[in-house]
């Protein structure tokens, strides 16, 4: 809660006399009552309560507090800590009662009126929240916002909008503030409302590039492609180095079958330090596809994904060697693997892919080292035993391959398809032996898993 300072001195200046009144006790006097021993067993008990709530007896501090009300029932500070006690001991009628009286003798007191709040607050009633947050705005504007929370959590969302237009009006707008809002007109469905008041934002704050990238976005959302396209147009008039609008615009100009501009923009985005990785991606995607329907523009894919390289982006990378792959074009699919598997070393599917390749593109030292190393880190992979044997047959060391391919045969499970491959190459490892019976063992153990397929 806002505004809780709690500091312990101060609360027990509140319980002591002054002390001008010890300077005129006449010790060598025999008291003539008992206000001195009422007043030492007064802060024993007090002291007493805050030591027990310090190391979390709270029942005991509750009692020590008790004794000091039947002392002195006037001192607000006591109902205070009785109301935090009993709110730890989850005796929250008993904890509110307290805490009402704090209030009640000292009204004005901000750390029992917020208190009160919290309380209220963590039982979930707002209407209460409300009344006691409406005093404490008395005192510091902040809890304005807190008072416009509790009118979105208790559905009173014309009153929390009003309140936030007050906010924004007087402190300008503030994210924490627009969240609210739009989680206002989200659950009310009054997304007219939310259009115009980023309309409003526009005509008050035409330089303010926020503004029109959330208006482009409600106007998208609603169905209104048009208008969207015409304020990041207008964006672009206002502000002709803004990165973020393309990440609109570059769809916009798609659809318009504007290929030219929409490249432009796409290649804004791509090289932007203002966009994040994910949002990158998402347009390379489109990038991707749109160049796959027209290979004529292969060339400005090609410019962009060399700026992507040097943003070190593990998901772009992976998702250009996807696309070569589809363009049959394995030396630049397999480039892009490889950079990506050195961001993420223990990706699996980079890591198969980047073998396959090796095998596809007759790379078999590196397919024999890469595979080597993968089994130290998945030791239960059938696919990398079968890499490894692959290449150690190539290279002509049909005695490891023999090794790795038996080992790897016991952790295929279910995958008719692997075994076969497993079988071929052990066959093809005791041809390089000479051991055409053991050769011959394999091979029509392979070609009886294809035939019962």
């Amino acid at each position: 809660m806002k505004y809780k300072i709690y500091i312990l001195f101060v609360v027990i200046g509140i319980l002591c006399f002054p002390q001008a009144n010890y300077a005129q006790v006449d010790f060598n006097k025999k008291p003539n009552d008992d206000l001195g021993n009422v007043e030492d067993e007064f802060q024993e008990h007090f002291y007493e309560a805050l030591k027990q709530k310090g190391i979390e007896n709270y029942d005991r501090s509750v009692e020590a507090l008790l004794k000091c009300i039947e002392l002195d029932n006037s001192v607000p500070v006591l109902y205070y800590e009785l109301g935090k006690n009993y709110a730890k001991l989850k005796n929250f009628g008993a904890a509110e009662e307290a805490l009402k009286k704090a209030v009640n003798k000292e009204p004005d007191n901000e750390w029992f009126l917020d208190e009160l709040y919290g309380f209220y607050s963590s039982q979930n009633d707002y209407d209460k929240a409300i009344e006691t947050v409406k005093q404490l705005v008395k005192y510091h504007p902040d809890y304005k916002e807190d008072l416009a929370s509790l009118y979105l959590r208790s559905k009173k969302y014309d009153n929390a909008l009003e309140l936030l237009d007050e906010l924004d009006s007087k402190f300008g707008i503030s994210v924490s503030r627009d969240m609210m809002r739009n989680r206002i007109y989200e659950v009310t469905g009054r997304k007219k409302d939310q259009i115009k008041n980023l309309e409003i934002r526009i005509e008050n704050h035409p330089d303010k590039e926020s503004n029109y990238l959330a208006l482009i976005f409600r106007y998208s959302e609603n169905n209104e492609k048009e208008k969207a396209f015409e304020t990041a147009k207008e964006l672009l008039k206002i502000n002709p180095n803004s990165q973020l609008v393309h990440l609109a615009l570059y769809k916009f100009y798609l659809d318009d079958n504007d290929a030219e501009k929409a490249i432009e923009s796409m290649k804004t985005v791509v090289k932007s330090n203002e966009i994040k990785p994910e949002a990158k991606l998402k347009v390379l995607t489109d990038f991707v596809k749109f160049v796959g329907d027209n290979p004529q523009y292969e060339t400005d894919l090609v410019e962009a994904t060399a700026m992507v390289s040097d943003n070190n982006n593990s998901k772009t990378l992976i998702e250009l060697g996807q696309y070569y792959l589809t363009k049959k074009n394995k030396e630049k699919a397999l480039e892009y693997f490889e950079t990506a598997l050195k961001l993420e070393t223990n990706n699996f599917g980079v890591l198969r892919n980047v073998m396959l390749l090796y095998i596809d593109l007759e790379k078999y030292h590196l397919a024999e080292e890469k595979s080597n190393e993968a089994l130290q880190k998945f030791p239960s992979q059938p696919l990398f035993y079968l890499v490894h044997g692959v290449a150690l047959n190539q290279l002509n060391q049909p005695k490891k391959a023999i090794e790795s391919l038996e080992t790897g045969l016991d952790y295929i499970i279910d995958d008719t398809k692997m075994e076969t491959d497993f079988y071929n190459q052990l066959s093809k490892a005791y041809t390089l032996l000479n051991n055409t019976a053991k050769a011959k063992t394999f091979s029509d153990k392979a070609k009886t898993l294809e035939n019962s397929n």
